[in-house]
């Protein structure tokens, strides 16, 4: 297992490149824990620093449906890795086929969120995985009982006492599985290349214009979808619906001002991660795009730069083209992560 730590993508060369044929792409070659170029240092807790012993833990977890209550399903049903680790379902669906309520968001780049679920209400990536397990519509199971089941399996055990030096417990569970998610690193897509890694042949003349468009101030787009990761994780409403079913951070706070507003999700590999919205109700990037451009409904707490943007047709293609620049196609055929 410790060649994990230096072992190379060797498919690389299979990969589509950013204009087709005409650009190859470079022999990049993530170890596991690698920093992308121009993205922060990673804040880690103390009592949960990066070994492999608890990566592979938390990666055998991730993949085994023995964390539902009747082992029907895992943590890969709704995050899986060839759609950049979300479901392509409008809401997905748990034990029983029992429908969730919300869009399955990408785990790309989990580790670097300031909070989780998209109202916020969870602190750490190590307290949100407690979220599916117990949810009625996920896994609908008890973090007791899973504890339990996982202490007679001999193989979880020896590799609990590996990671941690103790028995398989929620410590273990929940600070291994979220081991696991910090690698999930996603950031040599044709917009790093072309950005971070200098290739100025990365992108294409429409990609380029659609970039162009997308930093500017006539989008606004660069206003939320910002940084390293495009999200400045804050909390907005952006008109979808001039009613909501989904209250949103109202749930959390019970604040006026919160009533359906949501976190601003990254735009990394969102050509990957379709339908799009909370409730995955806009199956593609013109419907997306399109929203916008009209300006959206009207709601109370709607944000102010959520405005018509007057967009002419080569504009809006030319905009869904730079966001298909972000996907990332070493990311979701990196082997590591494949079960």
């Amino acid at each position: 297992m410790q060649r994990l730590l230096i072992i190379a993508i060797s498919a690389w060369f299979m990969l589509v490149g950013c204009q087709k044929e005409e650009i190859s792409r470079p022999p990049y070659s993530p170890a596991l824990m690698e920093t992308p170029k121009g993205f922060p240092e990673m804040d880690i807790p103390a009592d949960n620093q990066f070994s492999i012993a608890r990566w592979a833990l938390g990666k055998k977890l991730f993949y085994d449906p023995i964390m539902s209550v009747d082992s029907s399903i895992s943590c890969a049903h709704c995050h899986q890795t060839d759609l950049a680790f979300s479901d392509g379902l409008a809401v997905s669906k748990g034990v029983e086929d029992r429908l969730g309520t919300r869009n399955a968001p990408s785990l790309a780049n989990v580790a670097y969120h300031p909070y989780f679920t998209r109202e916020g209400g969870v602190p750490t990536l190590e307290g949100q995985i407690l979220v599916p397990i117990q949810e009625h519509n996920e896994f609908d199971f008890n973090i007791v009982l899973l504890t339990e089941r996982l202490a007679s399996d001999s193989t979880y055990v020896k590799m609990a006492k590996a990671a941690y030096d103790r028995l398989p417990d929620p410590f273990v569970i929940t600070r291994s599985i979220a081991c696991f998610e910090r690698s999930l690193l996603s950031g040599y897509s044709c917009y790093d290349q072309y950005v971070s890694y200098e290739n100025t042949r990365a992108l294409s003349e429409q990609q380029i214009r659609g970039m162009d468009l997308f930093f500017s101030e006539r989008t606004n787009c660069s206003s939320c979808h910002i940084g390293f990761n495009f999200t400045d994780y804050s909390f907005k409403n952006n008109g979808l619906y001039g009613v909501y079913e989904d209250i949103g951070r109202f749930r959390l706070t019970n604040k006026a001002e919160d009533l359906a507003v949501f976190k601003v999700p990254s735009l990394r590999n969102i050509a990957l991660t379709a339908p799009y919205m909370h409730d995955g109700s806009m199956l593609n990037l013109a419907t997306v795009i399109e929203h916008y451009n009209t300006g959206g409904a009207d709601h109370p707490n709607k944000s102010s730069l959520i405005k018509p943007l007057n967009l002419t047709e080569s504009e809006k293609i030319d905009l869904i083209a730079f966001l298909e620049s972000l996907s990332d196609e070493t990311f979701v055929n990196n082997s590591l992560f494949k079960e």
